[in-house]
């Protein structure tokens, strides 16, 4: 009679019930990349839930392949497509229950490699456990800066295509080739020569206005009419006329070469401009009606606010300003940092106002009721200090102490995460002038702008990776460790 194959004995052990890896036999052999080792049943056993023990319990070849990635019957020997450098760190769990990190390996690939052989991290023993959960946590930590470089990555990319989207619009209109040119001149300064001379003369007629303003503001230029009412300095006044009117034409020859006039007050720098000029029509109107009607003369002090609000052409500034600009759309992406600033100034607030009532309100007038002390609270939170409030006794001075070092603390924290928003906001506006600056659009619109398209994709990828990773990471299995500590 020939003899049985392994073969026959590997098909006779699966149809009467037996272990396909024969435990009986008391040892396996594993390949993982070309690493082989022979691995004893009974120590495999002792931790039940993991890949490698499962494969003692499979019934058909059709169980094992799911667990492996092959299997030979002759050799009867398991085959792993892994990283074959990473398993004596898995053979070492076997062996003494316990998983050791060694510094020059990744975490994350170490902490995959085990999910796939089933094994939990918390298998990792204490010399090694914290420095591990430790590296694992510095990529959370800043993932606030790889989405922030993300986001300006993504919005500087979505920035530029717009820009040579409207710059592609000039094509189909008429006269388009000097449209654009106009409109580069006038929406970019330091694109050319004359747009930097038409830059520096803004400038300079939007700090004589403000400069003006003040100035009539002083008793020393003070004018008074025949009546004994204060009037406006002639020398003021032909000064405001002309910023009003070089403010009014540059905003209406923007209007005129805009590539989209629909749009072209979403932008915030023109709603700027037009709310820099807006307060002097308007006061001409006013004027104008209370002399026409004596029974609305109350109208003149609307027209006295309205002047007033001529200090907003100082946001005008943000047009020529790189850093100004960073720092709107600073303010308006951390919305939630200065949220938590301002609610932990409230709380402080309200807790070192309640102390200092509680300590002064008999001998002390400035802290008689809490209301007043938040007044102080809040001057000594923001570590201003003007000094019109101050505590007298020595317990007071202890809660002023405590309340100044928890106003530190508090302004700091949220501080250095609109500090580090504001570094890649002004980068971003950096990179956009540059790329605004060195566009050429004599020969008509030719090409798409020259964009880092890898590291954007990259980025994509790279968030998608992470949410993956965050996902698996996020669900462990608990039912393996209770299983594998008994």
């Amino acid at each position: 009679m020939p003899a049985e194959t392994h073969s026959d004995r590997l098909f006779s052990s699966v149809m009467t019930g037996q272990s396909a890896c024969a435990p009986e036999e008391g040892a396996i052999r594993i390949n993982v990349g070309g690493f082989r080792r022979r691995l004893l049943s009974k120590r495999l056993s002792r931790f039940p839930e993991t890949r490698l023990a499962r494969l003692l319990r499979c019934r058909s070849k059709e169980s094992i392949l799911e667990l492996c990635d092959d299997y030979d019957d002759s050799e009867k020997e398991f085959y792993f497509d892994r990283n074959p450098t990473l398993f004596p760190y898995v053979l070492h769990f076997y062996n003494t229950g316990r998983l050791h990190v060694m510094d020059e390996l990744c975490v994350f690939s170490f902490s995959q490699e085990i999910e796939y052989w089933g094994i939990d991290e918390l298998f990792i023993d204490s010399c090694c456990s914290g420095t591990f959960h430790c590296r694992k946590m510095e990529p959370d930590e800043t993932d606030w800066d790889d989405k922030s470089e993300e986001g300006s990555t993504a919005s500087s990319f979505d920035e530029i295509l717009e820009f040579y989207s409207d710059a592609g619009k000039f094509d189909k209109q008429l006269l388009g080739s000097v449209r654009r040119k106009i409109w580069l001149m006038l929406d970019n300064p330091g694109y050319s020569l004359p747009s930097r001379l038409i830059s520096i003369f803004s400038i300079l007629v939007l700090l004589g206005s403000i400069a003006t303003m003040c100035l009539n503001s002083m008793s020393e230029f003070a004018l008074l009419d025949g009546d004994g009412r204060p009037r406006e300095d002639p020398r003021f006044e032909a000064v405001e006329h002309l910023g009003i009117g070089w403010f009014t034409f540059e905003l209406l020859a923007r209007f005129a070469v805009a590539p989209d006039l629909l749009r072209f007050f979403a932008h915030p720098l023109n709603l700027i401009d037009l709310v820099s000029i807006l307060p002097f029509y308007l006061t001409l109107v006013i004027d104008l009606v209370a002399e026409s009607s004596p029974a609305l003369a109350n109208l003149g002090r609307v027209a006295q606010v309205l002047r007033l609000m001529r200090i907003f052409r100082i946001l005008k500034l943000a047009r020529h300003s790189t850093g100004l600009r960073s720092l709107g759309a600073t303010l308006t992406n951390s919305y939630k940092e200065i949220g938590l600033l301002l609610l932990y100034l409230a709380v402080g607030v309200s807790f070192f106002s309640v102390m200092a009532y509680t300590v002064e309100k008999e001998d002390n007038e400035g802290l008689n009721t809490i209301p007043a002390s938040w007044w102080w609270a809040t001057v000594s939170m923001t570590t201003v200090g003007y000094g019109d409030v101050v505590p007298g006794s020595v317990v007071g001075k202890l809660t002023a102490s405590a309340c100044i070092l928890a106003g530190i603390l508090v302004v700091v924290l949220p501080i250095t995460l609109i500090f580090n928003k504001f570094s890649l906001f002004y980068k971003r506006q950096k990179q956009l002038e540059i790329i605004m600056r060195s566009c050429d659009f004599d020969g008509g619109m030719k090409e798409a702008p020259s964009v880092n398209l890898r590291n954007y994709y990259a980025h994509k990828v790279k968030t998608l990776m992470a949410s993956l990773s965050n996902m698996s990471r996020s669900s462990p299995s608990d039912h393996s460790l209770n299983v594998s500590l008994h």
